[in-house]
């Protein structure tokens, strides 16, 4: 039989791809530019609202939106090309913070009257970065910061011999050399609770990860597997979309398993599990149910297209060179069938069963449709 398997289906997401924490991370990206472009925006304000109180040039304007619009563009091209993931740090933090923080550098050179900006602005960049700065890294930033701030004051003094202006920044420069180290310990705290906390949460994910899974087979395990069938069954109620369920059994599984023992017959159900998934298509869910049975639940999938991956599940298993773990043949027989909107999960996989042991009594190593009917078809009608 030939199956068509390009039937328009609604396109879909995993389960794992479903996953809020990981949908989140994958926001995050957008974000961090939203974010990184806020804060920006935020001394623009600042200095917008100086220059027009007429503190500040109007050519130290075009100079900050010049430095930023160059800035901007350069990591934007460094992203987009993946030039990023050449380095061990790839989410650039330091060379974004420096950047920044040169930027305010030029400005407070340009305007004296920015310094006011520069102080607070000069923490919420470190803060920006402090996730991925090293402690180390930060210190030596922040002597670099405290010498041009110096180097700043000297060439102003040397411009305007101003001695009001040099007392202001040399105080500006005190709370630098003295507030910067002290900031920059207290981040390194922050550095030690975010690792310790992250690796803790890797380590839940694991365990939440092993126990969906079968130990042996790697593939879903019971209760995640009927958990998953109950959730898509609410799903295509709630959404109208259409939901297919197959059973899977493996023919003559009990002689093959007195023939290799026990462990022979692992390697069966491992290298069977491994076929299967091999085979099936993203967002499909395949777990084990008990012994050498096995469900497969297809989340917003019509009938035909659910046939069509049984169909190449079940011809893959038979041409599949089985001599290095049994010399008779293994094949798998396969019930599959869909959802009908109101009926149970108990009478969805009553149905599914049923059709896997029509394929058994059929002659095994094949694959049985069980068509949907539902209820009002069935009603016979009244006698006239």
């Amino acid at each position: 039989m030939d199956f068509d398997d390009t039937l328009p289906v609604v396109q879909r997401k995993s389960r794992r791809q479903n996953d809020p924490v990981k949908t989140l991370a994958r926001r995050t990206h957008a974000q961090k530019w939203l974010i990184a472009t806020a804060l920006i925006g935020l001394y623009v304000l600042g200095i917008l609202l100086f220059w027009q109180l007429g503190v500040v040039q109007q050519s130290t304007v075009i100079v900050l939106i010049g430095l930023i619009g160059l800035f901007l563009s350069l990591f934007f091209v460094i992203f987009k090309a993946k030039w990023h993931l050449q380095f061990e740090e790839k989410r650039l933090k330091l060379p974004i913070v420096s950047c920044a923080i040169a930027s305010m550098l030029v400005i407070c050179y340009l305007d004296p009257a920015s310094h006011i900006l520069f102080t607070p602005f000069c923490f919420i960049a470190i803060a920006y970065g402090m996730y991925r700065i090293s402690r180390r890294s930060a210190l030596i930033m922040a002597a670099v910061i405290v010498f041009a701030f110096a180097c700043i004051a000297g060439m102003h003094y040397h411009n305007w011999h101003n001695p009001a202006l040099l007392k202001l920044e040399m105080m500006h420069l005190l709370t630098l050399a003295l507030a910067l180290p002290a900031f920059i310990s207290q981040t390194g705290k922050v550095q030690l609770l975010h690792r310790v906390l992250h690796r803790a949460s890797r380590k839940i994910k694991n365990i939440q990860e092993d126990a969906q899974r079968d130990n042996l087979l790697g593939c879903f395990n019971r209760r995640y597997t009927v958990a998953a069938l109950e959730e898509q069954k609410q799903l295509a109620d709630e959404n109208g979309t259409p939901l297919c369920l197959a059973v899977l059994d493996i023919d003559h599984f009990k002689k093959i398993n007195d023939e290799l023992g026990h462990l022979g017959g692992d390697e069966v159900l491992r290298t069977f599990s491994r076929l299967a998934q091999e085979h099936i298509r993203a967002g499909d869910i395949f777990g084990r149910y008990g012994g050498e049975e096995f469900l497969l639940v297809f989340p917003e999938t019509s009938l035909l297209p659910a046939l069509n991956t049984c169909e190449r599940i079940r011809s893959q298993v038979e041409s599949h060179h089985w001599d290095s773990v049994s010399q008779r043949r293994v094949s798998v027989s396969i019930g599959v069938t869909q959802y009908i909107p109101g009926e149970s999960v108990l009478e969805l996989f009553s149905r599914t069963d049923t059709a896997m042991y029509m394929a058994k009594e059929g002659g095994r190593n094949q694959v049985v449709v069980e068509e949907p009917v539902p209820a009002a078809d069935k009603a016979v009608p009244e006698e006239e």
